[in-house]
């Protein structure tokens, strides 16, 4: 059980990382008040979305707009006399309103009639007026009318702007400078017309700011409700629900009502107001309403946004009409996190498809349909009154989709450099980039094929551990496979101790065969690094044979749609295993073609002829000594001398057909040692370039059973009954034992050539 849930939780690595991660950087982001604005907008689209609803009959305005002030005669636009209020005002009253609310600064009398406004003040208990509390930057803190202050008839017509200059909260209480607590004007007119029906605010025990008004349950706003971050909450707030954008209340003018153009019951039972409605007045508000994609934002008279608060207290007392609600900081963060799973699990789900566009697409459609949902979900909650955040869910979405997307992006890099130890770059590109590059199928093509084998290294491995075995052919593997990617081969496989390479798949070149030769002749020089390591280990050196063959081939995808390799078939691919099968140690064989199309410059050190199985004559094969321009590179070949033993080693042998050892055993004789090979002599000769098992014998016995030489009889002139052989593979006693013979018959050989120098002097 345990080993199943730790292997379900790393299968679901990423979501695990990535879903907290992005969840706690979108959470500091919102912090940092950068999403701020984007969900201010949000909302305000929300509330632009929202059908509007139908004008609130119990509140009406009486607007004052340019018309009126022009038909009035004043000069000053924006200060009317005291006796058109009074005048206003009673007629008014005689409308049998519930709440009359002058929306006009009257801190100081203007003449003519101020002292028949302050009768109207005086004789009108259901008159409110308004102050400005709280300075801000647009106007410093306006006195009320003295009267009215007395009376307490005063409400505070302070308006919150938020940085973008729009309005979507609203005071129902503010403290003044003294400490007394004033009721805003909207909420004082809205108290006037509930106490006539017997509801008042009452405090709900336990909840401090929490109110049960009628239907509703009142709380004050705090700083970071919904999408504001760190706000003032100063005064009692609460969010605004407009009931739709501008003029959804009844308005007249002033001059309808002092001219009577009113029916006599227009004002029953109802809140009325006064207030600049006029553009030149510059008593204009921005809301959530005023943006607009296609037109030019549109703004809202200070009284109507009064009217708007009054409206929304009344709704929500009488009718339970609902007020805009937020979520706790932990069920926003938990809704955040929640998306941020959703997106990452969408991404990482489909990683292993083995269609990866109906994957992508699928991942693209799952994508579109998450934000869908958030949006949606988050409007839907806004048309029941909830503000729920909608930026911070979406950047959570897409930011795991895109953390997820880079993950895959790095493991798909990673698996590319993977894949790139098994093919080359070249490989690995047209796989993954070209259309058609995962296509089973192939192509005939002319390329060059290069094949190497190490001499002898089979009988070497069967004295190592595995682990040693392993660690040798790592260290060669890494070195030759340098050199071939410096001369732009395709490595297309390793074979044992062998390896493939193409030159002209999958970019064909016109220097194929030509770097193909120079790349051979690097490898045979790098080999000397290789041997250095050997020394080092304690271990003999190794050799190695190259064959190279040019030739029409099919190179392409090879496999089933579910396991596929790049590879090459044709029978030049298995002529050139056959020449490199030729070789001796440190031996370059090339075919005819090769030799052909890599053009001039190519050192020709030897030409033998032979029969490769399969093909019905014989054919010519060249070593290959070095390459010029632009190259320059060349192998260093010391003679080999063949000295005669003093005394002949008797052996036996027998020949190998590939990895095949044969049953018949022939017996021959040692007479001849070089540093590498010597000359048997035997009736029964071996053809040129057979592979041969020798155990030398002594008094006719085996010196050991399990001590095989390995050699390749050379293609060079002897006599008959003799042939020559270079050693492939020597055990280390029988190495240091023919070493010493060796060193024994140059020894001599210098003695006796100093003995001759000496007679001729």
């Amino acid at each position: 059980m345990y080993k199943s849930c730790k292997r379900w939780l790393w299968q679901w690595r990423g979501v695990w990382i990535v879903s907290p991660t992005v969840t706690a950087l979108i959470i500091l982001l919102r912090w940092t008040g950068m999403l701020q604005n984007w969900e201010w907008t949000a909302y305000d689209q929300y509330m632009r979305w929202r059908p509007s609803e139908p004008l609130d009959q119990r509140i009406a305005i009486v607007g004052i707009d340019e018309a009126d002030v022009k038909k009035i005669g004043q000069l000053s636009r924006s200060i009317l006399p005291d006796q058109i209020y009074a005048q206003a005002i009673a007629k008014l009253k005689t409308h049998n309103p519930k709440a009359i609310g002058l929306d006009v600064y009257r801190d100081l009398p203007v003449q003519p009639g101020h002292q028949e406004l302050v009768r109207i003040f005086e004789t009108t208990p259901n008159l409110v007026g308004i102050e400005k509390v709280v300075g801000d930057k647009r106007q410093d803190a306006v006195a009320a009318p003295p009267v009215l202050k007395a009376k307490g008839q005063v409400g505070a017509n302070d308006v919150i702007f938020d940085a973008d200059t729009k309005v979507r909260r609203a005071l129902l209480q503010v403290e003044n400078a003294n400490g007394n607590v004033i009721p805003s004007f909207g909420f004082y007119l809205a108290l006037l017309y509930l106490d006539a029906q017997g509801i008042s605010p009452q405090p709900i025990p336990g909840e401090p700011n929490t109110w049960q008004l009628g239907k509703s349950t009142f709380s004050r706003f705090k700083k970071n409700d919904g999408g504001y971050v760190r706000t003032d909450d100063g005064g009692y707030q609460i969010l605004l629900n407009y009931r739709g954008s501008k003029e959804h209340f009844e308005t007249i003018s002033l001059h309808d009502l002092l001219e009577d153009r009113i029916p006599s019951d227009w004002g029953r039972d109802r809140i009325i107001l006064i207030g600049f409605v006029g553009e030149s007045f510059q008593d204009w508000i921005f809301t959530p309403y005023s943006s607009s994609w296609f037109a030019l934002p549109e703004r809202m008279s200070g009284v109507e946004l009064h009217a708007n608060l009054t409206s929304q207290i009344l709704s929500a007392a009488l009718q339970g009409r609902f007020l805009v609600q937020t979520w706790s900081q932990l069920q926003e963060n938990l809704w955040i996190f929640f998306w941020s799973t959703v997106g990452a699990i969408l991404t990482w789900q489909g990683r292993y498809q083995v269609n990866q566009r109906q994957a992508s697409v699928q991942r693209f459609s799952g994508l579109i349909l998450a934000g869908g949902i958030v949006a949606g979900s988050s409007y839907g909650a806004f048309l029941i009154g909830w503000w729920i955040p909608v930026v911070p869910p979406l950047l959570a979405l897409s930011g795991s989709v895109m953390a997820i997307t880079s993950y895959l992006a790095h493991q798909v890099a990673k698996i590319r450099e993977t894949f790139g130890r098994y093919l080359t770059a070249e490989v690995v590109a047209n796989v993954l980039e070209n259309p058609s590059g995962a296509k089973l199928g192939g192509e005939r093509r002319t390329i060059t094929i290069l094949t190497s084998d190490l001499r002898g290294f089979t009988a070497l491995t069967e004295r190592l551990t595995p682990e040693e075995v392993v660690n040798i052919l790592n260290f060669y593997f890494g070195t030759m496979t340098d050199v071939i990617t410096q001369y732009q081969g395709t490595i297309d496989e390793f074979l044992g101790d062998g390896i493939l390479v193409l030159f002209g798949a999958p970019t064909l070149r016109e220097d194929d065969a030509r770097r193909a030769i120079a790349c051979a002749v690097a490898m045979q020089l790098a080999m000397t690094s290789v041997n250095e390591r050997m020394k080092l280990l304690g271990l003999p050196p190794l050799t190695m044979g190259i064959g190279i063959n040019t030739g029409d081939v099919i190179v392409g995808n090879i496999g089933s749609s579910k396991r596929t390799k790049y590879g090459v078939v044709g029978s030049q691919v298995n002529l050139a295993y056959r020449i490199e099968s030729y070789t001796t140690d440190s031996q370059i064989l090339i075919s005819q073609s090769t030799l052909n199309a890599a053009g001039s410059g190519v050192r020709i050190d030897g030409k033998m002829r032979v029969q490769p199985k399969g093909l019905p004559k014989p054919i010519p094969i060249y070593e290959v000594g070095g390459i010029g321009k632009p190259y320059f590179l060349f192998l260093t070949k010391p003679e080999e001398q063949f000295m005669p033993l003093v005394e002949p080693i008797p052996l036996h042998y027998t020949f190998l057909d590939g990895k095949h050892v044969s049953d018949l055993f022939f017996r021959g004789t040692l007479v001849k040692l070089s540093a590498k090979g010597g000359e048997i002599r035997s009736e029964q000769v071996m053809a040129p370039l057979t592979n041969i098992k020798i155990n030398l014998l002594v008094d006719d016995r085996l010196i050991s059973v399990s001590e095989d030489i390995y050699a390749k009889v050379l293609d060079k002139p002897s006599d008959k009954n003799y042939f020559y052989i270079h050693f492939t593979f020597l055990p280390p006693n029988v190495e240091t034992m023919l070493s010493n013979h060796y060193k024994l018959l140059r020894q001599l050989q210098d003695e006796s050539q100093e003995q001759g120098t000496g007679n001729i002097k």
